[in-house]
């Protein structure tokens, strides 16, 4: 997530403070993302330190705004305008835990799937839910747990609806794969079962022990 460029795309509408712009960056995004004002001030320090943003006074209660320069918006546009790159995708932590159950001895494997399965279905059926009162009109959800007002003129239903789309579609697509690592998680216990099979077919049987042979006592 660029909160970098998401502050720079608010800014290139107008001079904001900060407070202003985490509300409207999680009115764009239904709270999905949620910032807290330090991550915002932070990183308008930063694009501040990089020329991209520049102060443009305070308001009568003391809050400092921040306009975007001409460097900030090139950046911008560059941004818009660039795919996303793949060469570098994000650390998936679902995708770690299971690298590191299939090669930790003891790990219930099949568990840990069947687990994170159910959650993503939950996930998954909340999300649908939400989809379905968005196109209700029903409003987006708010960082404070309530729902904003639609159909304000600045777009952020439709953008709302299209990271909740986005959601739907990443949460499908992780169910898939963790059916797929049930499926080789199977292949892998059948072809474990063979060799087994195969190496008590190979060995040979023990030997049997050697009967002893002696006189026979006689009693007189």
């Amino acid at each position: 997530m660029s909160i970098r460029h998401g502050l720079l795309a608010l800014l290139d509408q107008g001079p904001r403070y900060g407070y202003q712009l985490r509300t409207e960056f999680e009115a764009r995004t239904g709270a999905t993302w949620p910032l807290n004002v330090g991550q915002v001030y932070t990183t308008l320090a930063r694009l501040e330190r990089d020329g991209l943003v520049v102060p443009a006074g305070e308001d009568d209660e003391g809050h400092q705004f921040y306009a975007v320069t001409d460097a900030g918006r090139a950046e911008l546009h560059a941004w818009f305008d660039s795919p996303v790159p793949r060469t570098n995708p994000p650390r998936d932590e679902l995708a770690i835990k299971l690298a590191m159950a299939v090669t930790v001895p003891g790990v219930d494997v099949p568990a840990v799937v069947q687990s994170q399965r159910r959650h993503s279905i939950k996930a998954l059926q909340d999300y649908t839910r939400l989809k379905g009162r968005a196109l209700a009109g029903e409003g987006r959800p708010t960082a404070t747990g309530g729902t904003a007002a639609t159909d304000d003129g600045t777009g952020a239903d439709l953008a709302w609806l299209l990271v909740l789309e986005q959601l739907i579609f990443q949460t499908e697509a992780e169910v898939r794969w963790l059916d797929h690592c049930e499926t080789r998680l199977a292949q892998r216990a059948e072809i474990e079962q063979a060799r087994a099979a195969e190496n008590r077919q190979n060995d040979p049987a023990p030997a049997p022990a050697p009967r002893r042979i002696g006189r026979r006592r006689t009693t007189a």
